[in-house]
């Protein structure tokens, strides 16, 4: 599988098993018209254990991978992030949030649809507060595009 075949393998599984998420990170602004590459997909999930559990089920539907058992509420609660390798060198990272700046209620999205594939992702607006203090050199240059369609 190549990366915008696991990205809409993934997407496809997680409205499939109705998992609560917002898409962030380098695929959301590349959605919202910068023409970049990313390595990986970053996810805030809505933290519950049901919806977790419905994560665990969409990526087991995509990957036959005993890893998968590793992304659990637990975990999630512990730790910023989960990055989840898949077999085929695709990486997920998953979030509960991001400090006190953003969780799954607290996150402006939409949903956007890309050939029939809706996708539930964080608006410009939330993804500049996401980017623009950070010290990353991508970051700093995906929050001054998502500044401009701001002014628009």
């Amino acid at each position: 599988m190549n990366f915008l075949n696991n990205f809409n393998a993934i997407i496809k599984a997680l409205n499939q098993f109705e998992v609560d998420y917002i898409l962030i990170g380098g695929y959301a602004v590349i959605l919202h018209g910068l023409p970049r590459t990313t390595q990986d997909m970053d996810l805030i999930i809505k933290m519950s254990g049901e919806n977790v559990k419905n994560l665990q089920t969409a990526l087991r539907s995509v990957y036959n991978d005993s890893e998968i058992n590793e992304i659990n509420f637990e975990e999630l609660k512990k730790y910023a992030v989960i990055r989840y390798g898949t077999p085929d060198n695709f990486n997920i990272d998953i979030m509960a949030g991001i400090g006190e700046i953003a969780n799954y209620d607290n996150i402006e999205f939409e949903i956007k649809e890309v050939d029939d594939l809706k996708i539930k992702l964080a608006t410009a607006g939330a993804l500049f507060k996401l980017k623009k203090n950070s010290m990353r050199p991508q970051d700093q240059s995906d929050a001054v595009f998502l500044s401009e369609i701001l002014k628009k």
